[in-house]
């Protein structure tokens, strides 16, 4: 099967030149072609670049689409949502309106707990279906890739339950799906008092049994106040990584309690949210080669700080962004948001942006060797915006600007 795209108003290939990622200010070179063309050839992008140096003789029996009105990029790679869960908690938003925070109303019974109650009593089938349609809406905002978090079941039969969902729609649904283990959310009310028996629970047998039966290729832990310490959560990701699991962490979002340096540490592939980070600490990931995911959509819907994503870029840390779609604390899964959010509120550019939700949330998922980037020998994962220039994405927003989502060469078709 092959597709050729033509006359493309303007490319944005995200490069790579043989990278995984960008940092610095490389983040910024994100290679924009006016008039380009590219040719996909069972999946796989086989050409890019200008129109006119387009060989004729490749195309052969290819459908072709006249792109003379698109902006094309590549599609958005969400590294981090928790999308599989059953409930909602708009009654916790309102409650937030009137001016609760975040920590009491998980000290009231709400929080994780409130999506825990709701998942566990969830049928595997039914859990299925509200991720799928969640998933039909991400794709058709843009989104190509997701990372798929557990973290709703904290228990072995219920944790199971959510990865083995995941595992189901990785392979029926067209989205890319990378599943994440993340028993270690949250502490169940009957492990209350004894915490650490959890956290054996976690590594004697829950993990080894995710890794024997393939379910996740990431394990991760909520590392902040009121959640898993830093010792806690060093066993549980060093256990997941003798039983070679990648790492990821959730780190300073709450408080800075040294979740940062334990990344650092364990050279974990990304730490996500950062809000709390120090200067200090920004130079530890910068060594350590550790990816930063920075979640505006949090902040935002918490009215948080915002994590210092100048800082992080500036030093030289590669940066990521992701929704974080949650019921709790980003009931949003648009990217273009997010780069809108990124820009405003972190000081991040339009380029930055589109780099972070494309490549480097690719490296992040440490998929950038596949897609990320319109490159020849990738993945033909492709957006088109009918919209005059790419900084159109993140400016104009609050609408879907998509108008065309290409997976893998095939052009979706949505209801």
């Amino acid at each position: 099967m092959q597709l050729l795209l033509k006359n493309i108003k303007q490319l944005v290939t995200v490069s790579a030149d043989g990278n995984l990622m960008k940092a610095g200010k490389d983040m910024r070179n994100i290679g924009v072609t006016e008039n380009a063309s590219v040719f996909i050839e069972d999946g796989i992008i086989r050409w890019v670049g200008p129109s006119k140096e387009f060989p004729d003789k490749m195309k052969k029996d290819a459908d072709v689409i006249d792109a003379r009105d698109y902006v094309a990029l590549p599609g958005f790679v969400d590294a981090h949502t928790h999308l599989v869960f059953a409930g909602s908690r708009e009654h916790e938003f309102a409650m937030r309106s009137q001016g609760m925070t975040y920590q009491q109303i998980a000290e009231a019974g709400g929080g994780i707990m409130s999506t825990v109650k709701a998942t566990r009593a969830a049928t595997k089938k039914e859990l299925k279906k509200l991720a799928a349609k969640r998933l039909d809406a991400m794709m058709k905002h843009g989104t190509t890739t997701a990372e798929v978090k557990s973290g709703y079941g904290l228990d072995e039969d219920n944790e199971v339950k959510l990865l083995e969902a995941t595992k189901e729609l990785e392979s029926e649904h067209p989205m890319t799906i990378v599943p994440t283990f993340l028993a270690a959310h949250a502490f169940p009310p009957e492990y209350a008092g004894r915490h650490d028996d959890y956290v054996s629970a976690i590594c004697e047998r829950m993990l080894p049994y995710t890794a024997k039966k393939n379910l996740a290729k990431f394990c991760d832990v909520f590392c902040d106040k009121g959640y898993f310490t830093v010792d806690q959560a060093r066993t549980i990701l060093k256990k997941a990584q003798s039983l070679g699991m990648e790492s990821k962490i959730h780190a300073d979002e709450l408080e800075n309690i040294g979740a940062s340096s334990l990344a650092a540490e364990l050279s974990v592939v990304s730490a996500d949210h950062l809000e709390q980070i120090t200067s200090e600490e920004i130079t530890k990931l910068q060594k350590s080669g550790t990816i930063a995911v920075v979640l505006p959509g949090v902040s935002f819907f918490l009215s948080h700080k915002y994590a210092d994503a100048r800082s992080l870029i500036d030093v030289g840390v590669p940066v990521a962004i992701a929704s974080d779609f949650n019921p709790g604390s980003c009931m949003s899964f648009s990217m273009p948001l997010m780069m809108t959010l990124a820009c405003t509120q972190m000081r991040m550019t339009p380029e930055e942006a589109i780099t972070a939700v494309t490549l480097n949330a690719a490296a992040a998922l440490k998929l950038s060797q596949k897609i990320g980037s319109i490159e020849a020998g990738k993945e033909a994962d492709i957006v088109l915006c009918e919209i005059p220039d790419y900084r159109f994405l993140a400016y104009h927003f609050g609408v879907n600007l998509i108008s065309k989502v290409i997976k893998k060469g095939t052009i979706l078709e949505f209801s």
